[in-house]
């Protein structure tokens, strides 16, 4: 077998991701694939007080982390600027659509040096709480917190006021 037709073999059994996919029934190989169709990403700027959508953080090519390299460690950016990437999932439930799950990863941004820090674990752990229902906020500072909730609450009210106590918490003052 070449190289070529190997690369090609290995690449066929790559986790996808996909989008309006049944999995009922054959239960077979590849079975469990999941959709990132109701998970947006916020982003979360302590610094200019904003809060914004922008999918582009979904494949980790939002504003705030193009043209830098991310680095697995803290350290090397120092001065880095403080963000979030907040994964916010949408559910439709008996009571209309809710926030469902709200899990928010730290990025540290250095233009200066061109580098910055993200924890890719964390980032995919966080996407994933997100779309099991799970509100992972509070190792956010406060003010971060707070221009999150407040975004989540404007960006559209009748979602915030059917999300679940819980999440509704875990952004009180």
């Amino acid at each position: 077998m070449s190289s070529d037709q190997f690369s090609n073999k290995k690449k066929s059994n790559a986790f996808t991701i996909m989008k309006n996919d049944s999995t009922d029934g054959h239960g077979g190989y590849g079975i469990g694939a999941i959709t990132l169709e109701n998970m947006s990403s916020v982003i979360v700027d302590p610094n200019e007080d904003k809060a914004y959508v922008d999918m582009g953080a979904m494949h980790a090519r939002s504003d705030v982390e193009r043209r830098v390299k991310f680095l697995p460690d803290k350290s090397v950016v120092p001065n880095g600027k403080l963000y979030w990437i907040a994964w916010v999932t949408v559910e439709k439930g008996q009571q209309g659509g809710h926030y469902y799950g709200v899990a928010a990863s730290e990025i540290r941004v250095d233009r200066s040096i061109k580098r910055a820090y993200k924890s890719m674990p964390e980032h995919v752990n966080h996407m994933d709480k997100s779309l099991k229902g799970k509100v992972i906020v509070d190792h956010m500072d406060e003010h971060s917190r707070k221009l999150l909730g407040d975004f989540l609450k404007e960006f559209n009210p009748e979602l915030w006021e059917n999300s679940s106590d819980e999440l509704k918490e875990a952004f009180a003052d």
